[in-house]
């Protein structure tokens, strides 16, 4: 981790955590810039520690950390970054959150449950953020959830425009993997030149994770190539079955884009042996080898998109601009 910018009027200084480098390598080259050095390190008993090696007083302070796994290790270290930041007199402090830890956990399903993605904004705000910045959140309503501005970028542009370069806009169905995510579909269409949209509908036992099941497509699929849209692929169950339902109800083929490729266990098996054509996902989080090694998976850079918005913000511009409005 090197380096630092500054500029005549602001200082803008780019920190990264340990969990995702080359992502973080990808943001600053595309600033122009460098990433402060940094040394982090764990004593014996697991404990973090972190100190900067230049001054960050006065700094306007990005911390990019993406929330990978060990995903508890990583959080700990990007609070614990804000915390040196705040303590060092950085004038603002904006997390960048490529991948949110925990959103999934933004409601309760049943009694006696955490929200625990409420508690991840607490504890960001505690340790000194004035702002999250963070790339398709699972839902919407998270940005409520910090005290203080929160930018949510969307990868879709950038997933869609492959889609167009590669099968076009004609014969083309937006398909999304549940009845929740149908907002997030439409968008798809619209982008993709208002292709016709369906849904898998499908049934989850809440009491055992990652677990759901795909049991019929409501609209109409037959004869089309099939985009699967999702925010994120985790164990690769639902979205592997959606392909499965999508095909046996005629589909030509389908290509699945997901912004957030968590790949746990046994993901990459399960998508190396699904119907699927082509698998598109960005780097909000690091991919293994074994991933890299699938054909059929494509990985595009959010890098570009963070860059942006870190300048916007720097240079206190607009980020909903970069979205036509709609972020």
């Amino acid at each position: 981790m090197t380096g630092i910018l500054k500029t005549t009027e602001k200082n803008l200084m780019v920190f990264s955590g340990r969990a995702h480098p080359a992502l973080a390598e990808e943001v600053v080259a595309a600033l122009g810039t460098q990433l402060v050095p940094t040394q982090a390190y764990e004593f014996a008993n697991s404990e973090i520690y972190v100190r900067f090696d230049e001054s960050v007083r006065g700094c306007d302070a990005f911390v990019l950390q993406s929330h990978t796994a060990p995903i508890n290790e990583w959080i700990m270290e990007h609070l614990i970054m804000v915390d040196a930041l705040k303590r060092a007199s950085a004038k603002r402090i904006t997390v960048v959150l490529p991948f949110y830890g925990y959103a999934r956990q933004d409601k309760k399903h049943r009694g006696r449950e955490p929200i625990s993605a409420r508690l991840i904004a607490d504890m960001f705000k505690t340790a000194g953020a004035d702002r999250l910045m963070a790339v398709d959140l699972h839902t919407a309503q998270i940005q409520g959830f910090f005290d203080g501005p929160v930018d949510h970028l969307m990868a879709l542009p950038i997933l869609a425009d492959h889609v167009k370069e590669h099968y076009g806009t004609e014969d083309l169905a937006v398909v999304s993997p549940d009845a929740g995510r149908i907002k997030v579909a439409e968008q798809w269409s619209r982008r993709l030149g208002g292709a016709p949209l369906a849904f898998i509908h499908k049934t989850r036992d809440t009491t055992r994770p990652n677990h759901s099941v795909a049991n019929r497509v409501v609209g109409e699929v037959t004869g089309r190539t099939c985009i699967l849209v999702d925010d994120m692929i985790d164990s690769g169950g639902t979205i592997c079955q959606a392909a499965d339902a999508l095909m046996a109800d005629g589909a030509s083929s389908v290509v699945v884009a997901a912004t957030h490729a968590i790949f746990s266990d046994p993901a990459v098996e399960r998508l190396r042996d699904s119907v699927a054509r082509e698998v598109i996902v960005t780097n909000t989080l690091p991919l293994s080898d074994e991933a890299r090694a699938l054909d059929k998976v494509t990985e595009l850079s959010i890098a570009p998109l963070i860059s942006q918005a870190i300048r916007q913000v720097f240079e206190d511009g607009s980020v909903t601009s970069m979205f036509d409005g709609n972020a």
